[in-house]
């Protein structure tokens, strides 16, 4: 979130400016730290720029975007230079200048700007939330706080690295299935639009009575030859549409729900949400995050709305005095096995520890389901597919063996 504020200086001056927080509270703290009389803070939405390297929008063109491997390998050439006694300072003038994509570079240079004028390294970093996450500005606070900046940023380092391969498995298991698909689609659109209407002539000049199934495939080949301009007019607002539907929350929340009633999906993406749930608490606890901001925090890196508001409910309950296992217990959405894990975990005080055996499970879990859902997605491809082009052949080879046979 960005906001506006107004302070003034210990020297008397005032200043107007924006800043980048989680929420007011945090935009608060980081102006406290810079040593501001705060007057003024209120929320307002930055208008992005064109090509920036800390925005979402980019283009080819413009460069290298910032990849989450780049964020790895900082993190952990960062960690090293820290273990090693040489100073923030001069660990990130070091890891910037040896950095080869442009944009981190300039978001290190700006970094370390911040760092030479007095800023706390977390504060400087939640400047650029949109590049490392507010997880990653929260983990570095914690390290701050319990003088363990190298430690937190190692987790960091491992966490990533252990997200970045799960997020490659999904791609993975998600990659095969679309271009299949999508070449087919479009394969038989060409062949239905512009080849079928050629038999379709050919056989109607034989004055013969057609199948049904020849029919359909005619009139829907000649249908998209006529308006095949305004099917894709149409096509083009329906994209539009539902991209615009999911950038407001109803409509990503109704399209979060719908895509949990897909069968297979469903349950890759409970697990999925499992995995990442118990190793994003297990980092930020190791790191000496409190519970409440750890579930916080998690709430707010999700995707999926179902999902992220159910931690929000989790986290009030605990917030409000329960313990983080009968919150999860009063959540129908959530696996007994985490419930009674969990409350074993806070009965020993091994919660941490309890929360990375769970995450080791569920990655496996991950892993399997992948393979499996793979494993029965080729066989129903390869069915649907031939039942596709089956029918097409047969809608156009019977009538024309009929014409071949008659002559």
């Amino acid at each position: 979130m960005m906001f506006k504020y107004k302070a003034i200086k210990a020297d008397g001056a005032r200043v107007d400016g924006k800043i980048e927080a989680v929420n007011e509270d945090d935009a608060i703290a980081i102006l406290q730290d810079r040593k501001l009389i705060i007057i003024s803070v209120e929320q307002f939405e930055e208008k992005k720029d064109f090509g920036s390297p800390t925005t979402g929008f980019r283009l080819p063109f413009l460069g290298k975007k910032i990849k989450e491997k780049d964020i790895v390998v900082f993190s952990r050439q960062i960690a090293t230079l820290f273990q090693s006694g040489v100073s923030a300072l001069r660990s990130f003038r070091l890891v910037s200048a040896e950095t080869e994509n442009p944009r981190l570079k300039k978001v290190l240079e700006a970094i370390a700007d911040d760092v030479q004028s007095g800023l706390s390294i977390s504060s400087a970093m939640s400047k650029h939330d949109n590049v490392f996450g507010v997880f990653y500005s929260s983990m570095i606070k914690a390290g701050e706080e319990s003088g363990k900046l190298d430690e937190s940023f190692l987790y960091l380092a491992d966490y990533l690295d252990r997200n970045y391969d799960l997020t490659q498995k999904i791609k993975k298991a998600t990659a095969y299935p679309i271009f299949v698909i999508s070449v087919f689609i479009i394969v038989m659109g060409v062949v239905i639009t512009f080849v079928i209407p050629k038999f379709a002539e050919m056989l109607t000049v034989q004055d013969q009575e057609l199948p049904l199934a020849t029919k359909i495939i005619f009139g829907i080949g000649t249908f998209s030859q006529k308006y095949a301009l305004i099917i894709l007019i149409i096509l083009a607002i329906l994209v539009y549409y539902f991209y615009t539907l999911s950038k407001t929350p109803s409509g990503k929340q109704y399209l979060d729900y719908f895509k949990l009633k897909i069968p297979i999906y469903n349950a890759l993406t409970k697990k999925i949400f499992l995995s990442r749930l118990t190793d994003n608490i297990d980092t930020m606890l190791s790191s000496g995050v409190p519970i409440v901001r750890s579930l916080e925090i998690t709430s707010d890196v999700l995707d999926n709305v179902i999902f992220k508001d159910l931690i929000i409910r989790v986290s009030k309950k605990v917030k409000g005095g329960k313990s983080l296992s009968q919150s999860f217990y009063e959540e129908e959405e959530l696996p007994n096995l985490l419930v009674q894990m969990t409350k074993i975990g806070e009965e020993t005080g091994k919660l941490g520890y309890i929360l990375k055996s769970l995450s080791t499970y569920y990655k496996r879990e991950v892993s399997t389901a992948i393979d499996t859902t793979l494993t029965l997605i080729e066989p129903i491809l390869i069915f649907l597919l031939a039942g596709g082009v089956g029918f097409l052949l047969a809608a156009v080879m019977i009538p024309m063996f009929s014409v071949m046979t008659g002559i």
